[in-house]
């Protein structure tokens, strides 16, 4: 299954549970769209897709800047993984397709 499309996604961060939009393509192993969350749209960079499996960062504003790395892997209509914030640890993230 393919990681292509929009998915609303739950982080189990510090700060609670946090609602986002991921919108996600694949162009052969690149992967590119954007990212919702806390009022804020982010660009994906550094996206690469294996499979069902993909990696990609988010560079968050608010509520302090940071560095997202995420790591996601998609079966059916559900997405599930960690997004990485350096020195802050792993966040848990689950979602389903819109």
């Amino acid at each position: 299954m393919s990681i292509d499309g929009t998915w609303n996604v739950t982080i189990d961060s510090p700060m609670g549970k946090q609602q986002g939009v991921l919108d996600l393509s694949t162009d052969g192993d690149k992967v590119t769209g954007t990212g919702q969350a806390m009022g804020t749209t982010m660009e994906v960079v550094d996206g690469t897709a294996n499979g069902d499996e993909a990696t990609f960062a988010l560079d968050f504003t608010r509520p302090m800047p940071m560095r997202l790395d995420f790591r996601l892997a998609v079966s059916g209509d559900s997405i599930a993984g960690e997004a990485m914030a350096g020195p802050v640890g792993r966040w848990n993230v689950a979602g389903e397709r819109a």
